[in-house]
């Protein structure tokens, strides 16, 4: 049975019609449902009812084997604002949020709704009690449809069954309130990680919540999608909705938030009744308990040969051959607008997706790349945009993942692994990076996003062969003290000598931390700048399509 057809609906509409144009999907009429399916409609414009509420988290504590995540957290978020959340990865934020959605239970300290305590068993519980959380880590079902995923667990289930069709006119109506472009009937697998992003934020979106916390909503988005979603934030907010909201983009936080808190460490630092007056650099110091004066920390170095070359790649979806090189010690900027083909591209070289075409020469000598595997023999890695599944090896520990691609380094007699050698390479690089972890057995899925990224890192850090490293979006997610120490990884292994290729949507990151800039367009490599000679202009002039003069960058 189709996931969509298999929704149940509670019992027949009172009129006993079928789901027709601007009804639910189960044919009844918004009266019917308004109870348990919140209005249906999730629209801003169409919600009715009171959904103003107060939030207040009193003196929250919550601890992990070996970690205090949250100490005395407490703090107000009202009806009508937007609250910013800021912090270091790691900082306790996550898990907050995972309190409000029922994931985890407090050990200690309170929640409460408009003065009442409330206790959240699971994450139905909060649903119910109408809180909506969008989580960093995406969930969703990869082979269902949009429409599907969209649909999957927020019809009330009883008797009937809900038609296809109907339940995908629905979507598409509710996605076009929404001023999204999604395909209802394509699979999440076939989509991009903005789109995945997209879903996610509609899925909450589509239901009457009262106080709705979203984690990073814009670490994947294009511009235009950024746009969308702070034009819906803006209209949950007027429309009395109690809204937090995570992000590291400091302009995020100023455009949209009303109010601020800055965790570190599990506590709360700072709160902000108003941002008026508060500056940046107050923020920053705030989240990791120092100041820091040049967050990209460029390090210039003698740069020597050419190390690394592509020459006439192709394949799909570029749309003329591809050519670049990188010398030793340099870091490379990729820069495009979504879309533009750079990660693409970069998986081609990498032997992840199939080439039509082309020539890759390492040190002089041309080699074959037709896998992944070939590549890591070749002392080429790549560090991929999307940590959770294709990085991260969820279910082993920090010093597992740290090691996975040297421990034939660590045989003895060719057989025998140097368990004690291990863990003496996982616990140097878990100091080096800074890595917060309660131990290097600590399975990594527990780790921020921050620290997964510094884990993946040190991967590549510990492998003594290497010599061409590919960074897409390395520091997608992840705060300012956090990517300072990111940059300081990056600008190592170009001091090593290797060949440094690095994929960003951040424009000021890519100005700040390459020697070189590539940019890309539309499938095709548009030009290319030294350091001295790249502005945010010269950049985007490159980027831009050239039928375009309204188009910004991801």
């Amino acid at each position: 049975m189709n996931a969509a057809e298999g929704i149940h609906a509670p019992r027949a509409g009172r009129n006993g019609s079928e789901a027709g144009e601007g009804k639910p999907p189960c044919g009844r009429t918004r009266d019917d449902c308004a109870d348990d399916y919140g209005q249906h409609e999730g629209s801003i414009e169409a919600t009715g009812g009171k959904v103003s509420a107060t939030l207040r988290f009193d003196n929250i504590g919550k601890v992990f084997p070996g970690v205090r995540a949250l100490d005395g957290i407490s703090f107000d978020v009202h009806a009508g604002q937007v609250h910013g959340l800021m912090g270091e990865n790691g900082a306790g934020k996550s898990t907050l949020l995972k309190i409000l959605g029922g994931e985890y239970q407090p050990d200690s300290g309170r929640v409460l709704i408009d003065g009442n305590e409330v206790h959240f068993a699971n994450a139905g519980a909060s649903i119910a009690a109408g809180i909506a959380v969008i989580h960093q880590e995406l969930q969703y079902v990869p082979d269902l449809t949009v429409s599907e995923n969209l649909l999957l667990g927020r019809l009330p289930s009883t008797i009937g069954f809900v038609k296809k069709a109907d339940a995908k006119r629905y979507v598409r109506e509710r996605l076009k309130a929404m001023g999204v472009d999604l395909d209802p009937n394509a699979k999440l697998r076939k989509l991009s990680i903005a789109q995945r992003q997209m879903v996610e934020i509609c899925k909450a979106l589509m239901r009457n919540a009262r106080v709705i916390a979203l984690d990073e909503p814009t670490s994947s988005l294009s511009h235009r999608e950024t746009e969308v979603l702070f034009k819906l934030v803006r209209d949950l907010r007027a429309d009395n909705r109690a809204l937090i909201y995570i992000s590291h983009r400091m302009d995020e936080i100023y455009q949209l938030c009303d109010a601020c808190t800055i965790f570190r460490d599990g506590r709360k630092v700072a709160s902000h009744p108003t941002l008026e007056g508060v500056s940046r650099d107050t923020i920053v110091s705030e989240m990791v308990g120092r100041e820091i004066s040049d967050i990209y920390g460029y390090r210039p170095r003698e740069l020597g040969e050419v190390r690394f070359s592509a020459k006439n790649i192709e394949g799909h979806p570029l749309a003329e051959p591809a050519s670049f090189d990188v010398r030793r010690g340099e870091i490379v900027g990729f820069f495009g607008l979504v879309g533009a083909g750079r990660s693409e591209l970069m998986h081609l070289v990498y032997g992840d997706d199939p080439k039509k075409g082309g020539e890759l020469v390492l040190d002089g000598k041309p080699i074959k790349v037709k896998s992944a595997g070939e590549a890591i023999r070749q002392g080429i890695v790549l560090c991929p945009e999307d940590r959770k599944e294709e990085g991260i090896v969820a279910i082993a520990s920090v010093a597992e993942n740290i090691n996975i691609s040297c421990r034939r380094h660590y045989l003895k007699a060719g057989i025998f692994l140097d368990r004690k050698k291990e863990a003496e390479t996982a616990d140097r690089f878990i100091k080096l990076l800074k890595i917060k972890t309660p131990s290097r057995r600590q399975k990594i899925r527990f780790l921020s996003g921050g620290n997964q990224q510094k884990t993946i890192l040190s991967r590549w850090l510990a492998e003594p062969d290497l010599k061409v490293v590919i960074l897409d979006e390395p520091t997608r997610g992840i705060d300012v003290g956090a990517k300072h120490e990111i940059y300081n990884v990056i600008y190592q292994l170009a001091e090593r000598g290797c060949a440094i290729v690095m994929i960003s949507s951040e424009l000021p990151e890519v100005l700040g931390v390459s020697d070189r800039i590539v940019v890309m367009r539309q499938g095709r490599i548009s030009g290319e700048l030294p350091r001295g000679a790249a502005t945010e202009q010269s950049v985007l002039s490159l980027a831009l399509p050239k039928s375009s003069s309204t188009a910004q960058a991801a």
